[in-house]
């Protein structure tokens, strides 16, 4: 099959997340810079699950330049990915809402590990799909980055329980971690605009 519709709604779901995210902003009430004070936690978590977004919005854009075509497989497991990731407002505004209380700041950690593993699952599938041999099975390689996310992930969903802060800072570190796409992807893209 094609993987142009693929890539098509999903670029779509990412702008419907961004969108419901940025409505749950509020215009602070006020003159001067304490109106923020108010909405602060709010534009924390914001700006926060806009990086995830960012994020997986890049990282998926880059995987699908890689492959050649999808199956109804990739379609269901990409759907599964796409579920968690709208999943994010809800979590972000929950946590910010509460001043990030154990609870909602779990879920919200939760969420973004749900993502990280339904990601893991649709590069797993795309590697199954083409080929241990394939281009998109040579550029992902052995993802170490995974390992130690799946492990800061989890780890985050039960600081939430000990002190909202180190949640937060896990999960700010992941962001980093995450920030840049995987460098055989840019690698390969570089030679390749090099040789044309």
């Amino acid at each position: 099959m094609n993987k142009l519709r693929l890539e098509t709604i999903s670029d779509g779901i990412f702008a419907i997340i961004i969108t419901v995210m940025l409505l749950e902003l509020k215009i602070p009430q006020g003159h001067d810079l304490s109106a923020l004070r108010d909405e602060a936690y709010l534009i924390l978590s914001y700006v926060l699950s806009f990086i995830y977004i960012g994020i997986y919005w890049n990282n998926h854009h880059h995987l699908f330049q890689v492959i050649k075509t999808v199956n109804g497989k990739i379609l269901w497991v990409n759907l599964h990915l796409m579920l968690w990731l709208t999943m994010i407002p809800l979590a972000t505004g929950w946590s910010s809402s509460t001043g990030y209380a154990q609870v909602p700041t779990a879920i919200y950690a939760f969420v973004l590990f749900m993502c990280s593993l339904s990601y893991r699952l649709l590069e797993k599938s795309l590697i199954s799909s083409e080929g241990k041999h394939s281009l998109v099975a040579k550029l992902l390689g052995k993802d170490n980055k995974l390992f130690v996310s799946v492990i800061l992930y989890g780890a985050s969903i039960f600081l939430s329980f000990i002190h909202a802060k180190l949640t937060l800072l896990t999960l700010g570190i992941l962001a980093i971690l995450w920030f840049l796409p995987n460098r055989n992807i840019e690698k390969y893209f570089q030679e390749k605009a090099a040789n044309e």
